[in-house]
Formats: structure tokens, sequence, C-alpha cells
């Protein structure tokens, strides 16, 4: 594994999202698509409880005790109880970056990590700590894509009449 680059990668993203959303408007940020499809103030503030409560809480439980359980997590319904479409973008961005900036420094902070700690999870099965970090820099790329296609889907209904045919399928 290459933690170092792993790493890097949670990082970028921590930069990368302020920008990628910084302008969206109010209106904008908490449409969603006819398919219920989270809206992207929904996929940030469920970034920003995945950061708190899920990698980071499942990761560091992994490699200290792998025998506790892991805290219960319910992205679903935490969108709804948590009212997160309710909310305001800039909020929800700073929370994301100040968790992400913490969890960048914890793992950097980490010397000689067991990434073989293995966690085994009644639904999931086996999980080991490396993992973990493999699949929380990649859960970022996941919602980047959900994040673009809300984007491309608002240029779709901004266009009216006109088509973004031109431009290429979504697919």
């Amino acid at each position: 594994m290459n933690f170092p680059k792993l790493i890097a990668s949670l990082q970028r993203f921590g930069r990368m999202l302020p920008e990628l959303v910084r302008d969206v408007s109010a209106d904008d940020c908490r449409w969603k698509a006819p398919n219920g499809a989270w809206s992207i103030l929904e996929i940030v503030c469920h970034l920003a409880d995945e950061e708190e409560f899920d990698f980071r809480a499942r990761l560091e439980l992994t490699l200290t005790d792998a025998s506790a359980p892991w805290p219960a997590i319910a992205p679903e319904e935490w969108a709804i109880e948590r009212r997160y479409n309710e909310g305001d973008l800039s909020p929800a961005i700073a929370r994301f970056t100040s968790l992400r900036s913490q969890s960048v420094l914890w793992l950097r902070s980490l010397v000689n990590p067991d990434w073989s700690r293995t966690y085994h999870d009644p639904q999931v099965g086996s999980i080991r700590a490396g993992d973990l970090i493999a699949s929380w820099a990649a859960h970022d790329y996941l919602h980047l894509r959900q994040i673009s296609k809300r984007m491309y889907q608002l240029a779709a209904r901004n266009a009216g009449e006109y088509s973004t045919r031109y431009a290429g399928e979504w697919t």
C-alpha cells in the first residue's frame, strides 16, 4: 500500500471540494434530481458526517482495538433526520474541511500502523485497516462523481428548451 499517496489524496480532496462548490447558489445546492437523488448540499453534509463518524472513527478503532464494536452509522436516515437539505452550504463545507484537516494530521501522526489488523463486521465481513483507508480515499471520488452529475443535471435544467446533447450524454 502507498500510504503517503492515500493521505495525499485525502488532503487533495479536502482542498478540492470547497473550490468545486464555492459559487453554487443556495437554490442550486439544494436542488434534487427528479429521481430524488441527493442534492449537492446533502452530499457535502454526508461527507462531513462520514468524516466524523465513519472512516476515521472506524479506522482508529480497528488499529487500536479491532474487537471493539464500530459506531453505528445511518447515512440515508441521517440525511432526513438531520435535515441536510435545509442547512447552508458554507458551514457544511467548513465542517468537512476542518474535520478532514484533523483526519490528515491524525493519519500523518501514525507510526508503523498495522494495516492488516482486521475488524469482523457481521454485515460487511472481515475488513482490514488498509481496506478502510483505501475505501476512505475512494469514497471521496464516488461523491465527486455524484456532485459532478448534479452539476451536469443543473446545466441541462438551466438550458431550458435547449439541449446539452452536444456536450455528450451522462452515462
